[in-house]
Formats: C-alpha cells, structure tokens, sequence
C-alpha cells in the first residue's frame, strides 16, 4: 500500500496485516480523493483507520489536520509509526 498523490506520493505504507483489518484499494481510494476537495483548511476524520492510509493521504494532499481513529491497539501502532515516517 503506498500514498496515490500529494508531496509523499509514492510513499510506502505499512500494513497491519490482520484479518480483521481490510485494506482499502489504490483505486478506491484515489476515486474517493478525486471525489472531494482538500485544501489548507481541510480536517479529516478517519474512522477505523486500519493503517491510517486514507488520513496520511489527505495530508499528503494539503489538509490542514487528519485525525486517525481506531479500536485495535496494532491498528493504532501501525498508524503512528506511518504518521511518525512523515515528520
């Protein structure tokens, strides 16, 4: 899994890796982003975030703040140490 656009395009993501936890495609996800408009101002909730990909792609895009939220303790460790990759 990687980030679709923006300034950390290409970027890798790690993954949680459960069964619990489905990833979302590159596809998917990039129709979503061309769906909605991010700028400055832009916050961002993603709920069960899983690796936190679509809160760190909208960043990546120019949001101003992307809050991550997740039940699972892997899930939540695998979002910052993906968050902590981007400063």
């Amino acid at each position: 899994m990687r980030i679709i656009g923006g300034i950390y395009r290409g970027h890798k993501l790690e993954r949680v890796g459960k069964e619990t936890t489905r990833e979302t495609a590159d596809m998917v996800r990039q129709a979503v982003f061309n769906m909605i408009q991010i700028n400055t101002k832009t916050i961002v909730l993603d709920l069960f975030a899983g690796s936190g990909a679509y809160a760190l792609e909208a960043i990546s895009r120019g949001a101003k703040r992307a809050i991550a939220v997740d039940h699972d303790m892997d899930a939540i460790r695998v979002v910052r140490k993906n968050a902590n990759t981007f400063g």
